[in-house]
């Protein structure tokens, strides 16, 4: 298993409580939501580490790299 970035996160204590809903709505901690809506985002927004982004020509729909 890689080894993970340790840090400190400041949150809004009524933020936090609403990710401890989400949490446990989803059986996961409140850290394994966090790094999961992180990834997520990450994908959407094709900021993937360690990954090329690709996008899209809008005229004929063919990736450019």
């Amino acid at each position: 298993m890689a080894s993970k970035k340790v840090f400190m996160l400041r949150v809004d204590p009524e933020v936090y409580e609403a990710l401890e809903k989400w949490a446990a709505d989803e059986f996961r901690s409140v850290n394994g939501q966090i790094e999961w809506i992180l990834d997520a985002s990450l994908k959407t927004h094709r900021r993937t580490p360690g990954k090329k982004s690709s996008t899209i020509n809008a005229n004929d729909k063919t990736r450019i790299k």
